[in-house]
């Protein structure tokens, strides 16, 4: 059902709303702005394109947020737990060495290589893209938002 996940393939799209809903709401857009400039009704078409900007940039601000903020919390909440069955300590006092990219790019590292990594992301302050790179065996994660 899903292939390997790694580092060249883990970001995820959502069809209706990457490939559907955006391109309708841009060409709306784009028609709109196009009929306010050439159009007889230049205010009316005008109006109407800084609605869909707005409804469309809303819609993006509103998903992402709410679904990432929710996100986040839980992939934390799992590193912590991982953390704590592998090393028997909290990853609470090393979270204040690292940032929260840092913190998420570890969520794909697997149990082998998460004590170590964790390490040297502190010591060495990893970018989260280093993080990434640097896991040998990528730990999918084919539900993220």
């Amino acid at each position: 059902m899903n292939r390997p996940q790694n580092y060249n393939n883990h970001i995820r799209f959502y069809a209706p709303h990457h490939f559907v809903f955006y391109p309708v709401m841009t060409g709306l857009m784009i028609f709109a702005g196009w009929e306010a400039a050439t159009g007889d009704a230049a205010l009316l078409w005008g109006f109407l394109a800084v609605i869909i900007a707005t409804i469309t940039w809303l819609s993006f601000m509103l998903r992402q947020h709410y679904a990432l903020t929710l996100q986040n919390r839980i992939i934390l909440g799992e590193l912590r737990y991982r953390y704590f069955m592998i090393v028997g300590q909290r990853l609470e006092p090393l979270e204040e060495k690292l940032g929260e990219g840092q913190l998420f790019a570890l969520r794909f590292a697997p149990d082998e290589e998460l004590a170590e990594l964790v390490h040297r992301a502190v010591s060495e302050n990893l970018s989260p893209k280093a993080i990434k790179r640097s896991i040998r065996h990528w730990k999918a994660d084919h539900k993220r938002v």
